[in-house]
């Protein structure tokens, strides 16, 4: 047995608690605490004082089975913080353990959050629970994505056991903008299922919730086209702007959604789209 592969002993109960706040014109982590290996790892300023992009780490390098991430992120009025990770989260085979992320934001009038994390790989066997839920004030904006992408395709791996249970929930002033619950059961029939994953591995969701897109962006941005074998689409809702992805590659999907983003970042932030430094490296 591989050793990412083992079941491990030690288990994390770990958690990130994060807030931004204006000071004289500048959007800082004004504060921020942990538990266990979560980190942020680096505040870097690219784009100028507006935008804080920051760098969120989990040291290990992976989830395994019993371990639980907890990452709370606090918006004050006015702020804009993007925030990433330095690499794919891996989430490892946990006989029947599960493993559970949850992450919480939650962002004050005219706050934007931007949630851009690099792409979930779940291992064969890998039993995860991973949740994401936006509380948004009146004029606040969250803009995210979530790529997950199910086995090692890279080595051939599929999804043959194990489950995925999802949940993406954004709501503001208190009335619900999205809501999506799902399940993925290794070896299951929703795998290769048309209405499923049609026998593709990697599956991708980007959110922009607070704000209406006009008819033209969203004309653009369904010009944006995946490349190869994928399936994609875009949908405005009222104060909601969808975008899926479904195909065979993790880095298609965000280069897709890169795409999405370089068009209506304008929309929300009145800046052009400035990648993070660390997806470079």
């Amino acid at each position: 047995m591989k050793p990412v592969e083992s079941i491990a002993l030690q288990t994390w109960d770990a958690a990130l608690d994060l807030e931004y706040a204006m000071r004289g014109g500048r959007t800082v982590l004004a504060r921020r605490s942990s538990r266990g290996p979560l980190a942020v790892q680096k505040t870097l300023y690219p784009e100028g004082d507006a935008v804080c992009h920051t760098i969120v780490l989990h040291p290990p390098g992976g989830i395994a089975g019993g371990d639980r991430l907890a990452i709370t992120v606090n918006l004050q009025a006015g702020t804009k913080a993007l925030l990433t990770t330095p690499g794919a989260t891996k989430w490892y085979r946990s006989a029947m353990r599960e493993a559970a992320q949850n992450v919480e934001i939650a962002a004050a009038a005219g706050a934007v959050c931007e949630w851009l994390p690099q792409e979930s790989i779940f291992f064969n066997a890998a039993n995860a629970r991973n949740a994401l839920a936006v509380s948004l004030e009146p004029a606040a904006v969250f803009c995210g994505w979530d790529v997950m992408c199910l086995g090692r395709t890279a080595g051939g791996e599929r999804f043959g056991s194990g489950s995925v249970r999802q949940r993406l929930h954004v709501r503001q002033a208190g009335h619900s903008l999205f809501e999506e619950l799902g399940t993925i059961e290794g070896g299951g029939a929703l795998l290769d299922s048309p209405v499923g994953m049609a026998g593709f591995p990697v599956c991708g969701t980007f959110l922009l919730a607070g704000i209406e897109i006009s008819k033209p962006a969203v004309d653009e941005c369904r010009a944006a086209a995946a490349t190869g074998k994928a399936k994609w689409g875009v949908t405005r809702l009222p104060d909601l702007f969808v975008a899926r992805y479904l195909g065979p590659s993790a880095e298609d999907a965000r280069k897709y959604f890169i795409s999405i983003w370089n068009i209506v970042r304008p929309l929300y932030s009145q800046r052009e789209m400035q990648m993070p430094r660390i997806w470079a490296t």
